[in-house]
Parts: C-alpha cells; sequence; structure tokens
C-alpha cells in the first residue's frame, strides 16, 4: 500500500520519508517537480547521500532543466516510478502535481495564443506580483498554491481564466477528490513559529552548502532561460545578485509565505488526512497515523 507524506517546504518530509521507508522496507518517491530536475540539487532541498541514509530514492535529480513537465504529464511520470519499487513512500509539497499523480485532473481546455500573449504583456508590463493579485481576486484556492514570481503557471491559470470564464482551480478541480483508494496519507503541521524557524535553517544550510555557487555555476553554463523560465524558488534572486544577506532575507521571507500557501492549501483541499507535528509529538504517533505497526 503506497503512503504519501504531504505538507509545506521545510517541514521535515524528507526526513520522516526516510524513517518510513526504512521502516517498512520501501523506497522514497519524489513527487515534486523542482526536485526531479537536475543542477537544482542545493537550492529545491534534494536529500543528498547522508540524509538518504541508504534507503532508495527515485526521481530526485532525472530530468534535464529544459523540461517543462505539465501537472498531467508529470503525475504519469511519478505513477511509473511509484510502480518501480515495492512499498513506496511519496513526498510532495504540490497540491496541484499531487492531483496529477494520483490522476485526478481533467483535460485543460484550449487557450487562444493571443490571451497568452496578451497576459505574458501585462507580465512584463506590469510585474509577477500584480498578476498573483489579480489571480487571488479571481481565483484564491489557486493563488494559494502559486509563488507570486512563479510566472509560468500564473500566468497561465489567468490565461485559462480569460479563456473560459471559470477559475482555474474549477478547471484542475479533477474527476475526483480525496486520497485514492489503497493510499495511506500524512500531512506534515508544524506550528506556524516553528514553521517559520524550520524555514530559516533551511535556507542558512542551503546557503552554507554552496546554493549561490550552485545558481552561478548554472547561469555561466547557459541556463539562465531556464532558470528565468522555471522560476524555482531563490534561484532568481541569487542569480540577480547583491549583498548576500539581504538576498538570504528575502528568500526566508518568500519562502515562509509560500510555505503558509501550501498549509493553507493542503488544510483546504485534503481536511480529513491526518496530521502531525514533527516538533511536538513523537514518530511514533506518525507511523501510528500512517497505520504502520
Amino acid at each position: 500500500m503506497p503512503i504519501a507524506l504531504l505538507g509545506p517546504t521545510a517541514s521535515g518530509k524528507s526526513s520522516l520519508a526516510v524513517a518510513v521507508a526504512a521502516r517498512v522496507g520501501g523506497a522514497v518517491v519524489n513527487g515534486d517537480p523542482f526536485q526531479a530536475l537536475k543542477g537544482l540539487a542545493i537550492g529545491t532541498g534534494q536529500p543528498d547521500e547522508a540524509e538518504r541514509q541508504g534507503v532508495p530514492h527515485v526521481g530526485y535529480g532525472v530530468l534535464p532543466l529544459s523540461a517543462r513537465p505539465n501537472p498531467k504529464e508529470f503525475g504519469a511520470l511519478v505513477r511509473g516510478w511509484l510502480a518501480s519499487v515495492e512499498r513506496p513512500v511519496l513526498v510532495t509539497g504540490s497540491g496541484l502535481y499531487l492531483r496529477g499523480i494520483w490522476d485526478q485532473l481533467t483535460d485543460l481546455p484550449d487557450v487562444p495564443g493571443g490571451t497568452v500573449e496578451r497576459v505574458r504583456a501585462w507580465g512584463r508590463a506590469l510585474g509577477m506580483p500584480a498578476l498573483h493579485r489579480y489571480l487571488a481576486a479571481v481565483d484564491p484556492d489557486r493563488a494559494a498554491e502559486l509563488h507570486p514570481n512563479d510566472s509560468a503557471r500564473v500566468q497561465r491559470a489567468l490565461a485559462l481564466h480569460l479563456a473560459t470564464g471559470r477559475r482555474p482551480s474549477e478547471i484542475f478541480g479533477g474527476v475526483a477528490t480525496g486520497v485514492p483508494e489503497g493510499w495511506r496519507a500524512l500531512v506534515m503541521q508544524p506550528t506556524r513559529e516553528a514553521q517559520r524557524a524550520r524555514v530559516e535553517r533551511r535556507i542558512r544550510g542551503q546557503v552554507a552548502a554552496g546554493w549561490p555557487a550552485e545558481v552561478e555555476s548554472l547561469v555561466a553554463a547557459g541556463h539562465g532561460p531556464d532558470l528565468e523560465a522555471l522560476r524555482p524558488l531563490g534561484y532568481a534572486q541569487w542569480a540577480a545578485g547583491g549583498d548576500p544577506a539581504e538576498i538570504e532575507a528575502a528568500i526566508v521571507t518568500a519562502t515562509r509565505q509560500f510555505a503558509k500557501r501550501q498549509t493553507t492549501f493542503f488544510g483546504n483541499q485534503w481536511p480529513k488526512v491526518p496530521a502531525w507535528d514533527p516538533d511536538t509529538e513523537p514518530i511514533e504517533e506518525a507511523f501510528s497515523r500512517l497505520g504502520i505497526p
């Protein structure tokens, strides 16, 4: 029976996944599209060899930076990874891509090219935060899932709204809801203050591990356009340059805001999934809520 560990960035999903996989004799399977990309190991938090503790991991750092898988395509890819191992433990912080993995997305309607270009022009003229605020006004649920600087997905959502007159979250809403039959799931739920501290510790660790150098190397290798198109959290700030302390502080703030939206989204979309606080509850409670002896 597959297991899904869900929740915001820096909440401890990867660490719990290793413990769960070791307990059941399984493998950790990545469900995050950014962690699937090569070259983004530090900034996206791909678990290193020490963090994996000898537990098999599948789907990390395997796709080229030129890849642009949408939720349905990525979902099909992850389902293949899940089928390739015994007792998989899925880890993801993306609710939309989780719906793709669980095959809970409808086919997207066609959007005229002129509409797409109009939204892109708005982004260039107004900036992505302004477009994100517009999206929040017409579709709070979809906006809560997206970072304000995630240009590709914010623009796609707005283009869908303009083309159909519907909220993108309704279009993405899928053919089913809830946890699919046969799955067990758990949401990581640190307290707000603990989550804020976790984000800061994570980013400090990533900087110490060489995140700025990782970005510099990618830009030098000609991957600047890929980073601009993908908009992984924090990479644009390092690529733009400036005072390292100010960049780090800005990334901490943006990541805290993103984690808050992730927490809200999982709570709204999967309210019946049991939660676990990694900072105040023993790990045996997590095992118990997952039905693991």
